[in-house]
């Protein structure tokens, strides 16, 4: 019987968070909390890569996060039964690109022989078994390509980036034929008609090796401030406190455009996951379990006679009668209510003090 696989799941825990105030702020981003489930966002992601399952051996996690959020981590994850073996802390954010190129690091560090499973700590995934299935089925071609997951998609949703998968290369794995940003809804509507496209889920999997080589193509400074961050660290038990200095110099881009979009080493696993970017409050709704009124509710709610709302009470009690398609959301320190197609005004009512 074949030694199965080894994969360092990476964790990135970077971002803000701000299309969910007011419960997510710069002090708890949405991934610090419950969200997808009973625990946090962070904690969800951790437990759901852990332990062996058929040829894979998930080992224990990396997580890169920013340097204020340093004991909220490590919280969190004793709440969810996890120990890291490293946390990678940031002075600032950088965008993804430098978070892949320090994935790549720590795994050459930690577990030389390792495949990395890099993975944002604010998706939601129902199906854990479904995202191991495909994780079982790139890791034939992980050797020498840099994977996504594409998401099978149910709509044609504009809030995403798509994938059209090239040639075959291993049952379920494809090559990347093209990566498109954000399309306009005639654009995904296509999409949707023609088939082989899958929605961007900013999941990859890669042998450090191969990732680190491939910012050679256009992204070299990124990788080698990275690396000069790292080396430089301070260290404190299993904390990496990059240097701040040198990381704030390093160019702040996604992977996808530094790495991905050049790369001809791209390969995508489609897949069906029960995966969701929560990214605003109207797609938390579409996500969420709803009563007999399509209204979904959270927290300490009194709702009467209204339909197709959200209304979350994080702290304090939120009673509601005879509204319909809105969002309610009110915390100790703040209150938001919109008409739910109107999510992503969220960020121009963020008082400027929060």
């Amino acid at each position: 019987m074949m030694n199965p696989m080894r994969i360092l799941p990476v964790i990135m825990s970077g971002g803000s968070g701000t299309r969910l105030w007011p419960l997510s702020t710069s002090e708890r981003p949405k991934q610090f909390h419950a969200l997808g489930g009973d625990r946090s966002m962070i904690g969800e992601t951790a437990a759901r890569l852990t332990g062996r399952c058929d040829a894979l051996d998930f080992l224990a996690p990396v997580i890169i996060a920013g340097e204020a959020h340093a004991n909220l981590v490590d919280e969190l994850l004793t709440d969810a039964g996890i120990e890291p073996s490293m946390v990678i802390l940031e002075p600032e954010g950088r965008n993804t690109a430098a978070t892949a190129a320090l994935a790549a690091l720590a795994a050459q560090e930690i577990a030389p022989d390792a495949a990395v499973l890099l993975m944002p700590a604010d998706h939601v995934v129902t199906k854990p078994d479904a995202l191991r299935a495909a994780v079982a089925r790139a890791a034939g071609v992980v050797a020498d390509r840099i994977v996504t997951f594409g998401i099978l998609p149910n709509g044609p949703e504009t809030g995403y980036g798509y994938i059209r998968e090239g040639e075959k290369l291993a049952e379920g794995v494809f090559a990347v034929a093209t990566f498109t940003e954000k399309p306009k809804l005639e654009v995904a509507e296509a999409y949707l008609a023609a088939g082989g496209y899958s929605w961007n889920s900013g999941v990859f999997f890669f042998r450090p090796a191969v990732m680190l080589e491939e910012f050679g193509i256009a992204a070299a400074g990124i990788r080698d401030g990275a690396r000069t961050a790292f080396a430089q660290a301070r260290r404190s038990g299993r904390r990496v406190h990059l240097d701040p200095a040198v990381f704030a110099a390093v160019d702040s881009k996604p992977v996808d455009i530094a790495v991905m979009e050049k790369t001809k080493r791209a390969a995508v696993t489609p897949c069906e996951i029960g995966w969701a970017d929560i990214g605003s409050w109207s797609e938390y709704w579409r996500f969420s379990g709803k009563d007999a009124q399509d209204n979904s509710t959270k927290g300490s709610v009194t709702l009467v006679d209204g339909e197709r709302n959200l209304v979350l009470g994080n702290g304090v009690h939120v009673s509601v009668a005879g509204v319909s398609d809105l969002i309610i959301v009110a915390t100790r320190d703040a209150v938001l209510v919109l008409p739910r197609d109107r999510a992503q005004d969220v960020k121009s009512l963020i008082p400027k003090t929060s």
